[in-house]
């Protein structure tokens, strides 16, 4: 899901007046913008780490090392 699709699911609350003073969305919605949100969050710390010359593993296989090793992710 993507910025455009998440926000066609918006939905205003208005004021008496007719100007919107909030905006609704579903739960799913919700959650979907989140885990945009992380994913852009993460795109940037391994685009900083990759330029400090660090070496940087895709996610899926950091979680799985670690739920080797006993944390829970």
């Amino acid at each position: 899901m993507n910025v455009t699709d998440i926000l066609e699911k918006a939905q205003f609350v208005v004021d008496a007046g007719g100007e919107k003073k909030s905006v609704l969305l579903d739960y799913t919605a919700w959650e979907a913008l989140l885990t945009l949100l992380e994913d852009l969050e993460d795109i940037e710390e391994i685009r900083q780490l990759r330029d400090a010359g660090e070496e940087v593993i895709p996610w899926e296989q950091a979680k799985a090392e670690l739920r080797t090793e006993g944390i829970d992710v």
